[in-house]
């Protein structure tokens, strides 16, 4: 079984996210809430933590894995360029759950674009997500809590149900909103292209970027 972290009488938010730093530095792999779903988080910077993501979750190396940053100013290591159309989109929709797909820079392991060389990331709206992203001072792996093919998973339970045995650490901060996945849109494509229709509509987008 995994650790469950719950904020009670034992254990307040902060120490929480204590601990979940701390599992995730020692290449430990969690899950924790989103504005989606629950995610499961590694750092991003440490290849074989990225690896047991895909153990976990019985994902094939061919598909690429989103990160969650802390902060916008956290894409720039992360990316080769940051079009005129993302720093619009950033600047609109971030924190929340649009994934914007960038060229990948070198600092970003090959195992997470699955070989595209391109990543996507945001700046999570989920203040649980976003305060471990700020903690840990590097990228948060995004994919969701669950088996690959199986539902996503909106609260603790389903997360232990499915994938329990396999992983250090539940953050279980209640139900998520669940719904749809993040919405992602590829900004390396001029103009951009919206990949995935999630939380925030096509038409959201759309207009923005028309404006």
């Amino acid at each position: 079984m995994p650790e469950i972290l719950k904020p009670d009488e034992k254990f307040s938010e902060e120490d929480i996210i204590i601990r979940a730093v701390k599992i995730l530095t020692d290449g430990g792999v969690i899950a924790y809430p989103t504005e989606t779903f629950y995610g499961l988080g590694v750092a991003a910077s440490n290849e074989k933590a990225i690896e047991k993501i895909f153990s976990v979750k019985g994902r094939d190396f061919k598909n690429p894995i989103s990160l969650i940053i802390g902060r916008s100013d956290d894409v720039y290591p992360l990316v080769r360029d940051v079009p005129e159309s993302a720093k619009k989109l950033m600047a609109s929709f971030w924190p929340g759950s649009l994934t914007i797909v960038f060229s990948a820079s070198d600092n970003v392991s090959g195992l997470l674009t699955a070989g595209s060389g391109k990543i996507g990331l945001r700046v999570s709206s989920h203040p649980i997500a976003l305060q471990i992203a700020q903690a840990i001072k590097k990228p948060l792996t995004a994919t969701s809590a669950n088996l690959s093919g199986a539902p996503e998973c909106s609260d603790a339970s389903g997360v232990i149900e499915q994938i329990g045995d396999k992983i250090d650490a539940v953050l279980d901060f209640g139900k998520t909103p669940g719904g749809k996945a993040s919405t992602l849109i590829d900004v390396t494509a001029n103009p951009p292209v919206i990949l995935r229709e999630g939380a925030i509509s096509r038409k959201a987008i759309e207009e923005y970027l028309s404006d």
